[in-house]
């Protein structure tokens, strides 16, 4: 009787994640619910992902006190560097309780190693928070990356750290 109840709870608790990943992957392909989230920068401007339409966007959710997104950060610099002329940005969120006390300081002095040279964050940041994870589908964790199209449609969601040469290669195909 035991064993039975056992794995009775063990489905019942795979069920309920199985779910909660479904229901999230459905909500983040929702067209539209993220473009008009307003947002601000680090030089206190509103910003929108609407503003960047006509680009492939790669939103990354992000955080100073993330290791793996210390991790993360000098592939986005690089991504940045690549295909910006090309009609791709980045757009780090960051994800900080705290907000801009901590992230304008973090961004001006951190330094990333990227083919041998120290680099800046050289792609727009902006704070966010749980208004602005919502809308985005919801946060499991950080980072969380969302390649967004040209025309606003969401290509790829990953939590964790994304896969340098695949997100390369997807980026390519959107440019």
């Amino acid at each position: 009787m035991r064993g039975i109840m056992r794995r009775i709870i063990l489905l019942s608790i795979l069920a309920a994640a199985f779910g909660v990943a479904v229901s999230g992957c459905k909500k983040s392909q929702r067209a539209g619910t993220f473009q008009s989230v307003q947002m601000k920068s680090l030089e206190d401007k509103d910003v929108t992902v609407g503003d960047y339409h006509g680009k492939v966007v790669l939103v990354n959710f992000w955080a100073t006190w993330c290791d793996p997104c210390r991790i993360e950060i000098p592939w986005l610099i690089e991504m940045q560097s690549k295909y910006a002329d090309k009609g791709f940005t980045v757009l780090g969120i960051a994800m900080d309780e705290e907000g801009k006390p901590v992230v304008a300081p973090f961004v001006a002095k951190q330094r990333y190693d990227v083919d041998g040279q120290k680099q800046p964050m050289n792609y727009p940041i902006v704070v966010g928070d749980e208004t602005v994870a919502e809308k985005f589908g919801g946060l499991l964790g950080y980072p969380t990356s969302i390649l967004i199209s040209r025309d606003g449609k969401v290509l790829k969601r990953t939590t964790g750290l994304i896969d340098y040469d695949a997100t390369a290669k997807m980026i390519e195909g959107a440019l």
